[in-house]
């Protein structure tokens, strides 16, 4: 994908907008487009819970797919000062810190739900950190509440259909409050 393109369809965003900005970055990183944004009023840009910069994420993703003629939306995630990044590393430290807790109790643990942005986040950590090899990730529930549920490698393969999935520790992660 060309990130060029990427950069100037968030700018052209921002400024339509009305969002002050300095610099605007795009980098391919893997199969993501990191779109880094500087601003001195990054809370306007960020808006009400990630609200905004979802919003211009989104629309950003939706101008590209078209333009670019491609079948599926490339994966575009714009951060603005670091807000992002921030919430990534957070979702890594909690998966880590219950990762202990499955291991230290045999049980799997079930983080708060979250959007489908960051359980990406949680798989894609769990499986390619070498000190989380003994355990494995899946996602159950529907929409709003689809959540993770970490355990061991090693546990008999979830329930059949219709049985319940326990024993679940409930969350209570700091992850209520994500926002994407």
């Amino acid at each position: 994908m060309d990130t060029a393109f990427v950069q100037q369809t968030v700018v052209s965003l921002l400024d339509h907008l009305g969002l002050a900005h300095g610099d605007v970055r795009a980098r391919q990183d893997g199969d993501t487009v990191r779109v880094d944004i500087d601003s001195n009023e990054a809370s306007r840009i960020i808006g009400w819970h990630g609200e905004t910069l979802n919003s211009i994420q989104h629309l950003a993703k939706s101008i590209v797919r078209t333009k670019e003629k491609l079948a599926t939306s490339p994966l575009i995630v714009c951060d603005v000062d670091q807000y992002r990044s921030m919430q990534e590393e957070k979702v890594r430290r909690i998966a880590e810190a219950k990762a202990d807790l499955v291991r230290r109790t045999g049980n799997r643990i079930a983080l708060s739900p979250m959007s489908p942005y960051f359980r990406r986040i949680v798989h894609v950590h769990v499986a390619n950190s070498p000190a989380m090899a003994d355990l494995t990730t899946e996602s159950i529930g529907e929409g709003d509440y689809r959540q993770i549920v970490l355990r061991l490698k090693d546990e008999k393969k979830g329930p059949k259909s219709g049985e319940e999935l326990t024993p679940v520790i409930p969350a209570d992660d700091g992850l209520e409050n994500l926002d994407i």
